[in-house]
């Protein structure tokens, strides 16, 4: 497939050309003309002020109907049938959305056995909860997952909805989206509405953290977004809010090419990094491992966590699952101690929920002062 030039509309003046952000048009013979490297995306299209430039019919029928699309949904996930906090978070900026649109809020549970949980997500502001349950659904299955969801999205087509971008939102997410021929903004940090158009604003980091990137979603629904744990607050249940729960069997036979037969569980010391209150975050100040011994300590004596900072879990100080930021896990502890971290866009993504941040560091002009409401500036092993 390839752009349609009417020349006979066009006149030469390359608005499309500088519209293009994969630089896939050219001028040629006083016409632009697509190289292999366009992609379709349809803003060459927007840009044109002589409207000379089309996308193929194909493509055009790929868009969902807008103007049928509406309410906001969340998939509300869950392990062991214990709902995670993430999913109540969810549904307190859903219904933040929704309330700007007028529109009602959705929420989705899949499993087995959870039933019981569909009334605390209508305490947490969910006006419809959809419950699958079934056996086949005990195990988390992307592939089984999906092909649960896909057809129950297409019934309905919502405006908006919203997932975890925890490691089983990010496998199960991405091909639903594909499925439906809609956007997806993987962690996202900031969602909103636009007051004069009414689409979802998806703000996410981006080129590494460096910048923050507006992303919208205009000509497909439902607009799509996963969100990190505790970027947002977890609201306050209200027990008189009223909401319907209806239960779903499942219609089609669910794929078998893929079987899962257990979850294996990590073994960690102390509090989870997702649910600690207290967190030691290590940096390349402790200069080496060997130095872990005294946050450890200081982790003991405030029964609190201890997380790091990219550079430490690289050299190999910390296992993976210790790191904090944008490319680790998102905290958002009562009180995150700092030591000896820099304060680099990308870990600072990870803490922007904590509720007290004390930063310890030698170099007064380090970025963590910036976040910190408490700054120390002092050798970290003298003080």
């Amino acid at each position: 497939m390839e752009l349609i030039l009417n020349k006979e509309k066009c006149n030469g003046c390359g608005a499309c050309i500088d519209a293009c952000p994969f630089s896939a048009l050219i001028m040629k013979e006083g016409y632009p003309e697509a190289t292999e490297e366009c992609r379709l995306c349809g803003l060459c299209v927007n840009a044109c002020p002589e409207e000379a430039i089309s996308l193929p019919e194909e493509l055009k029928k790929k868009k969902r109907p807008i103007k049928k699309a509406r309410d906001v949904w969340v998939y509300a996930e869950h392990r062991d049938g214990k709902l995670a906090r993430v999913s109540f978070e969810l549904l307190g900026k859903g219904r933040e959305l929704a309330d700007k649109l007028g529109q009602k809020l959705v929420a989705i549970l899949i499993g087995h056995q959870i039933e019981t949980s569909a009334s605390r997500l209508i305490d947490y502001g969910a006006d419809i909860v959809y419950v699958m349950d079934h056996p086949d659904l005990a195990t988390f299955n992307e592939n089984k997952y999906g092909a649960v969801l896909i057809p129950l999205l297409k019934k309905h087509c919502p405006n908006i909805f919203l997932s975890a971008a925890t490691t089983r939102g990010r496998s199960l997410i991405p091909q639903i989206a594909a499925d439906l021929e809609t956007g997806l903004t993987a962690d996202c940090t900031g969602l909103d509405i636009d007051s004069k158009s009414g689409l979802l604003l998806q703000t996410r980091p981006a080129f590494g953290g460096n910048i923050m990137a507006l992303i919208t979603c205009p000509d497909h629904r439902p607009q799509m977004a996963t969100v990190r744990p505790h970027i947002f607050p977890k609201p306050q249940p209200n027990p008189n809010h009223k909401g319907k729960i209806i239960r779903l069997e499942i219609e089609n036979e669910l794929p078998e090419n893929v079987k899962v037969k257990s979850f294996i569980k990590t073994e960690t010391k102390g509090p989870d990094l997702s649910e600690a209150d207290v967190i030691i975050g290590v940096g390349r100040g402790i200069k080496g491992p060997e130095n872990l011994k005294m946050m450890e300590e200081l982790a003991y004596l405030l029964n609190a966590s201890i997380g790091g900072s990219r550079a430490v879990v690289d050299a190999g100080w910390l296992p993976p699952r210790c790191q904090i930021g944008q490319t680790g896990v998102t905290v958002s502890p009562k009180i995150y101690i700092a030591c000896g971290i820099s304060g680099a866009i990308q870990h600072i993504v990870g803490i922007q929920s904590a509720k007290t941040i004390v930063a310890i560091n030698k170099d007064p002009d380090a970025p963590i002062f910036n976040v910190a409401n408490y700054g120390i500036v002092a050798d970290l092993f003298e003080f």
